[in-house]
C-alpha cells in the first residue's frame, strides 16, 4: 500500500506541473454506444463505460485521441485541451469485416499479426471469451471446447478430470501454455482446465505437431492462454459471482493498475465451490463435490524503449469428491469413494531486452510443483509433479527475414510415495530455429526446426515448414507440415481414469513420433469471412493399455503394433456487422488406431484396427450475438455432436447422436453485467438412454463406464460482473 500511495502521489505531482484539462470522450458506431473501447490522449488512457464515455487528464495544447476496439476499425482525431476546462468529443467506429485482422499472435515468438503468419493460428479474442466467462467462469473448458477443431474429454467422470484433443489427437499431446510458460505442467489432464478465464485477454491455439516450436509436449498442438495487461490512466477493478441450479458456486476478483509509466500489475483471485449432484438415482454421482481456491498475481515493468519483464507466481489448492453417494454402493455392495487432492504452486518469468536496433534477445524460465492425493475405492496413490523450463532466444529481422535462434532446458519429473516403480526424471536440452521470409508481396514461408536431446530416449530432430499465400484481394492459402515426437510416461487417458496400481512397471518404450500436414483456405468479403481446412497426422509407435497375465498388475502400456491414424476437414464461417455476429463451424474427423488386444500381432502384420474411442466423425456448432445499443447482448447457441466409438462399453458400439442448444442473456446497470445462461436447454443426458455405471467392473478398475455425453442435463447460472 506504501508503494501504491508514492506511486500516486508522483503522478499527482507531475500532472500538477503543468497545466491541464478534462477530455470526455465518447465512442459510438451505427448501433449506439461501445463500451470497453480503449481511448488513449499521450500518457493517459482508459475504457469507456457502458455508455462509451471515459473521461482523461491531459496537459493543454493540441492533443491526439487514439481510439481501438475489438471489431472496430482504430481512429485517431485531433482536439485542443483547455486548461481548467472541459473539452466533449465524440468518435464514431466502423465495424470491421474482419473481426482477427489486427490481432497480434505471440505463440510462434514472432509476435506478428494474425494475418501475416505463415502458420495457422487461431485465436480467441477477448470479446468471445467475455460471452465464455458468463457461461463458465470457473474454467476454461467451455471456452476451448466451443473452438472449431478442439474437443474437452472428460477422462474421469467420478472427479470430472478432462484434457483437450486437437483435431482428434489424443489430449496427452496437447501443450497448454500461460503467456508463452508451461506453468500448468505436463501431468496429464488432472487439474489443467480448472483456470479462471477472468484475466485472460485472448487464447492462441496451434493445430497440428508443433515439436519444432515447444519440444515433446507440443505433439499435437498448442493453447497459448495470454492474460490481460494493465492499461495506463485508472485502475481497473472487477468482481465476478455466479450460481448455478446444480449447486455451484464461483467468486473471483481481477485487480489491475499502471502505477506509474514503468510498473504495473495484476491479480486474479478465485474461489469456487460444487456439490456433489446425483442426477438419475444410480447411487453414484453424475456431478463431483469440489471445493477450490486459486491465486495468481503478475508484476510487470517496462521502461519505455522495448524493456520489459513480466514476473507471475500462482497456487492452487482444490479437493475434489466422486464415486457412489453416502448411503449408496457399487454393484458389489460396497460404497466406491474417488477422491482427488491437488496442491500447485508455480513461478514465471519472462524479459524482453532490445539488442542493437533490430534485434531482441528473450529469457522465458518457470517451475512448477504440483502434488497429488488421489483415492480409487480402497487404494490411495499419493504423488508429485515437477517441471522445470527455461529458454533463451534471440530474434531479429534482416531484411525480408524474420529469424529467431535459441536455447531451451526443459526437465520433468515424478515421484509416487505409493507406487515408486513408476519414478521418472528427464531432462532435454534443445537448440532451435526459424526463419519468416516474405520473397514476394503475396507470399511469405516460415521455415522452423529444433534438436532436443533427450537423456532418456536420444536425440530428435523436428522440423517444421509454413507457406502462405494471397494470390487475389481476399484470398490466402496457408499450407504446413511438420514432425514431433512424445516420450512415453505411465500418463495416458486411461491411467489418469484408473491410476497406476493395476499397472506393470513400464518396460522398454519406445518414444512416440509424429507428422502432420494441414491445407488451409480462407476468403473475406466485406462482413463474411470463411476458412476450410484438410489435414492428416500420423503418430507411430502409440501408447496403448493392454491386459496382460500378471495377476497383481493385469494391464501394461505397450507400443502398438502399428501407427494411430487422423484425417478430416474443418469449416468456419463469420459474419460479423455492426452489434450481430454470427458463427457457423463444421468438424469431420476419420481416426482410427490398432486395437489393444492380448498379444500383439505379429512383425510386419497390419492387425485390427478401431476408430479411436470419443472421437466423432462430425461434430457442428452454430453461435449467434447480438448486441444492441451498448446495453444488452443475447446469445443463442446450438452444437451438434456425431456419433463415437466407445472403448469396451458393455452397453453400446458406439454413442448416439445429440444437440446442445443454449441460451444466455446480459444487461449492463451502471457499473454492473448482469447475466443469466442456459445449457443444455433440451435437457439431454447420457443416463437417460444407458447406465453409466458398469454391471461388473472392468479389468482396469473402473466401475463407469466413458462418458460420451453430458451427464448433469439442464444447467442454468446466473451472476452479475462489477467493476468498480
Amino acid at each position: 500500500m506504501l508503494f501504491l500511495a508514492l506511486a500516486a502521489l508522483l503522478i499527482s505531482s507531475d500532472l500538477h506541473a503543468q497545466p491541464t484539462g478534462t477530455v470526455v470522450v465518447r465512442v459510438v458506431s451505427e448501433a449506439g454506444p461501445i463500451e470497453h473501447a480503449t481511448v488513449r490522449i499521450g500518457q493517459a488512457g482508459g475504457d469507456t463505460n457502458a455508455a462509451g464515455e471515459v473521461e482523461l487528464t491531459a496537459p493543454e495544447g493540441p492533443a491526439e485521441i487514439a481510439v481501438e476496439r475489438f471489431g472496430y476499425g482504430s481512429k485517431r482525431v485531433a482536439t485542443t485541451v483547455k486548461a481548467g476546462a472541459q473539452t466533449r468529443v465524440v468518435v464514431e467506429l466502423e465495424a470491421e469485416a474482419v473481426v482477427t485482422e489486427n490481432l497480434v499472435v505471440t505463440a510462434t515468438r514472432t509476435t506478428q499479426r494474425i494475418q501475416d503468419l505463415p502458420l495457422r493460428v487461431e485465436v480467441v479474442p477477448q470479446e468471445e471469451i467475455d460471452e465464455k466467462l458468463s457461461m463458465t467462469p470457473g474454467d476454461v473448458a467451455m471456452m476451448l471446447t466451443e473452438t472449431n477443431g478442439l474437443r474437452v474429454q472428460v477422462t474421469s467422470p467420478s472427479t470430472g478430470a478432462a484434457n483437450v484433443r486437437v483435431q482428434g489427437l489424443r489430449g496427452r499431446y496437447t501443450q497448454i501454455l500461460s503467456d508463452g510458460l508451461p506453468l500448468y505442467g505436463q501431468a496429464g489432464s488432472i487439474s489443467v482446465l480448472q483456470i479462471p478465464p477472468l484475466d485472460l485477454g485472448q487464447v492462441e491455439v496451434i493445430k497440428g505437431v508443433a515439436s519444432a516450436l515447444y519440444g515433446s509436449a507440443a505433439l499435437g498442438g498448442v493453447v497459448n492462454l495470454v492474460s490481460r495487461r494493465p492499461r495506463e490512466g485508472h485502475p481497473e477493478r472487477e468482481v465476478l459471482v455466479n450460481r448455478t441450479s446444480h449447486g455451484g458456486t464461483d467468486g473471483a476478483i481481477w485487480l489491475s493498475r499502471r502505477s506509474s509509466p514503468h510498473w504495473g500489475y495484476t491479480f486474479l483471485g478465485g474461489a469456487h465451490f460444487q456439490t456433489a449432484q446425483e442426477i438419475n438415482d444410480d447411487g453414484w454421482s453424475d456431478v463431483p463435490s469440489y471445493q477450490r481456491v486459486t491465486a495468481r498475481p503478475r508484476l510487470l515493468w517496462e521502461n519505455g524503449t522495448g524493456r520489459s519483464a513480466l514476473v507471475t507466481v500462482g497456487g492452487l489448492v482444490e479437493d475434489r469428491d466422486g464415486g457412489t453417494v453416502e448411503g449408496a454402493t457399487a454393484p458389489d455392495g460396497r460404497p466406491f469413494v474417488e477422491s482427488l487432492e491437488t496442491r500447485r504452486i508455480d513461478a514465471g518469468l519472462v524479459a524482453r531486452l532490445p539488442w542493437g536496433p533490430s534485434r531482441i534477445f528473450t529469457v522465458r524460465s518457470s517451475g512448477l510443483l504440483t502434488a497429488h492425493t488421489h483415492q480409487f475405492g480402497e487404494t490411495r496413490e499419493r504423488d508429485r509433479h515437477d517441471t522445470w523450463f527455461a529458454e533463451a532466444a534471440l530474434t531479429g529481422t534482416a531484411g525480408r527475414h524474420t529469424w529467431v535462434a535459441g536455447t531451451a532446458l526443459d526437465q520433468n519429473g515424478y515421484r509416487g510415495r505409493d507406487l515408486p516403480a513408476f519414478d521418472y526424471r528427464y531432462t532435454s536440452a534443445s537448440l532451435f530455429a526459424q526463419d519468416d521470409y516474405a520473397p514476394l508481396r503475396w507470399l511469405s514461408v516460415s521455415a522452423s526446426g529444433r534438436v532436443d536431446f533427450h537423456d532418456a530416449f536420444g536425440t530428435f530432430v523436428s522440423p517444421r515448414v509454413s507457406l502462405l499465400a494471397k494470390p487475389v484481394t481476399g484470398w490466402s492459402a496457408r499450407l504446413s507440415a511438420g514432425t514431433g515426437f512424445y516420450a512415453p510416461t505411465p500418463f495416458i487417458e486411461e491411467t489418469e481414469a484408473i491410476g497406476l496400481s493395476r499397472l506393470s512397471p513400464l518396460g522398454d518404450l519406445e518414444p512416440e513420433r509424429g507428422r502432420s500436414v494441414s491445407l488451409d483456405l480462407g476468403w473475406k468479403h466485406r462482413a463474411l469471412e470463411v476458412t476450410g481446412t484438410v489435414f492428416a497426422s500420423r503418430i507411430d509407435h502409440v501408447l496403448m493399455l493392454r491386459e496382460n497375465d500378471v495377476l497383481s498388475a493385469p494391464l501394461q502400456i505397450v507400443n502398438a503394433s502399428g501407427p494411430g491414424r487422423t484425417a478430416g476437414s474443418e469449416l468456419i464461417a463469420r459474419v460479423h456487422h455492426g452489434g450481430f455476429d454470427l458463427i457457423a463451424t463444421h468438424m469431420y474427423l476419420r481416426s482410427t488406431e490398432p486395437s489393444p488386444e492380448a498379444g500383439l500381432p505379429p512383425e510386419g502384420s497390419a492387425g485390427r484396427r478401431r476408430e479411436v474411442p470419443l472421437n466423432p466423425r462430425h461434430s457442428a456448432g452454430i453461435d449467434f450475438l447480438w448486441e444492441f445499443e451498448g446495453r444488452a447482448r443475447l446469445g443463442v447457441e446450438a452444437f451438434y455432436t456425431g456419433r463415437q466409438q466407445l472403448d469396451d462399453s458393455p452397453f453400446r458400439r458406439d454413442s448416439l447422436p445429440y444437440w446442445l442448444f443454449g441460451l444466455i442473456g446480459e444487461w449492463r446497470v451502471g457499473r454492473a453485467r448482469i447475466f443469466v445462461n442456459s445449457e443444455n436447454l433440451s435437457d439431454f443426458r447420457q443416463t437417460k438412454h444407458v447406465p453409466l455405471v458398469r454391471p461388473f467392473r472392468a479389468p482396469d478398475g473402473r466401475w463407469l463406464d466413458d462418458e460420451w455425453g453430458p451427464l448433469d442435463g439442464r444447467v442454468v447460472n446466473a451472476g452479475m460482473r462489477f467493476r468498480f
